[in-house]
């Protein structure tokens, strides 16, 4: 393992060395592969942005104060506009954090400082106390299992305890869009207290009931797959199917066929296979296994 400049014996460099500029040329080194060792967060700005030159200091601050756990990489995307292609980013500030080599959270906008601080510490896993982490947790195993009463009785036994807490809150949407009632979804999404509509549990929520009324349209699967049967290049009936096998909780096979999209295509429907996938995961969560999955496929496809 090659050690950053200063990085003796276990002993983080020294601050400067916490936030750097990065390229398309050294993205690999400078993010992919450090994130292998600590998260990296990727500042994606440009000169011209004014949102991009309020967030910039106060990332940096909060970085620092993460003494050495965490790392900045910030990108220039009129110089270097690849990357932030490939991750499908149409507006800036964005920030996406990198752990083992995938992109597993992020936000969007100039966050002020105690949101980007907590979004640290969600990042490094000390912003929720260890009962309610827990609780959480077995909430969201519960949703991945597919048991959509079971999610809803955890999540609303938290929100019960702490009303605005918006991973509970989130969490109990999906489980609603999970058994299909959307109604009670959005009268729960619009509960979401003012100004935390950017939260990534809240906008995970949002991302999955608009997955549900997209699937809601298409009704049997039947057709679908028949069409593909007769000829597998009918991208429009595989990416339709798809959206009707996540409604189905069927993430597996849905993968599948947005991924064999992408390869057979990527430019089809104006990068719309990958473009779909990324709000699967963003619906999904950043920790659900079919995410960490999917992340590494489309990378494997887009970075070969």
């Amino acid at each position: 393992m090659l050690l950053n400049q200063g990085e003796v014996n276990g002993t983080v460099a020294d601050a400067d060395d916490l936030v750097i500029d990065t390229t398309t040329q050294t993205f690999m080194a400078d993010v992919i592969e450090e994130s292998r060792r600590r998260p990296v967060l990727v500042d994606f700005w440009a000169p011209w942005c004014g949102p991009c030159k309020t967030l910039g200091p106060v990332i940096e601050k909060a970085v620092k104060a993460a003494k050495g756990k965490v790392k900045l990489a910030k990108m220039n995307i009129d110089e270097h506009p690849a990357i932030a292609g490939r991750l499908g980013i149409q507006s800036i500030p964005a920030v996406y954090a990198f752990v083992n080599g995938q992109p597993v959270d992020g936000f969007m906008g100039a966050l002020p400082e105690g949101q980007v601080k907590s979004f640290i510490e969600r990042l490094l896993g000390g912003a929720v106390d260890a009962d309610v982490a827990e609780i959480l947790a077995a909430g969201e195993q519960a949703l991945t299992e597919g048991d959509a009463p079971g999610a809803a009785e955890i999540f609303a036994h938290v929100l019960a305890e702490e009303p605005e807490n918006l991973k509970a809150l989130g969490g109990l949407v999906r489980a609603q869009v999970l058994g299909g009632a959307l109604e009670q979804a959005k009268a729960t999404l619009a509960m979401v207290p003012p100004g935390k509509e950017n939260d990534t549990a809240v906008s995970a929520a949002r991302a999955a009931l608009e997955l549900a009324e997209q699937a809601a349209s298409l009704g049997d699967i039947a057709p679908l797959e028949a069409a593909i049967a007769a000829d597998p290049a009918d991208h429009q009936a595989r990416f339709d199917l798809a959206l009707a096998l996540n409604a189905r909780n069927k993430r597996d096979l849905a993968l599948q066929h947005l991924l064999d999209i992408v390869k057979r295509d990527r430019a089809w429907n104006e990068d719309g296979a990958r473009k779909q996938l990324l709000q699967f995961f963003e619906a999904w969560g950043p920790t659900d296994p079919h995410t960490v999955a999917g992340r590494r496929k489309l990378s494997t496809i887009l970075f070969s």
